[in-house]
């Protein structure tokens, strides 16, 4: 019995993170339609290899001292996207410390492809 409900809360967490991913989509999505400023976070091989049109180049590591340089204003929307979302994550964590307060991990770039 103590196994089935193990099984039962790991589904419905798998459920549930399915669902934050696709809201997380949507919105990064909505935003990318809206004019929101696109950032790839990738490494410049990477960048050059493939990326989605109209796409700033900021390695994740360099992302708030150039979005700084760059002054883009605190409130502006951003999307950020890499291969899988990892590296999204981390220049949107910085970016938020920084003060950055319209900030959408857009995941990887093949969801922000489709």
């Amino acid at each position: 019995m103590k196994i089935f409900s193990v099984i039962t809360l790991l589904l419905a967490l798998s459920l549930s993170h399915l669902s934050l991913a696709s809201d997380q989509d949507k919105a990064a999505k909505q935003m990318v339609a809206a004019g929101a400023l696109v950032i790839d976070v990738r490494t410049t091989q990477e960048y050059a290899e493939a990326h989605l049109a109209n796409s700033v180049h900021i390695p994740y590591r360099q992302i708030v001292a150039q979005l700084q340089h760059l002054e883009v204003r605190k409130d502006r929307p951003v999307v950020l996207y890499c291969l899988s979302g990892g590296r999204a994550g981390i220049a949107k964590e910085a970016l938020m410390a920084a003060g950055y307060s319209q900030v959408v991990n857009g995941g990887g770039i093949e969801e922000l492809q489709e």
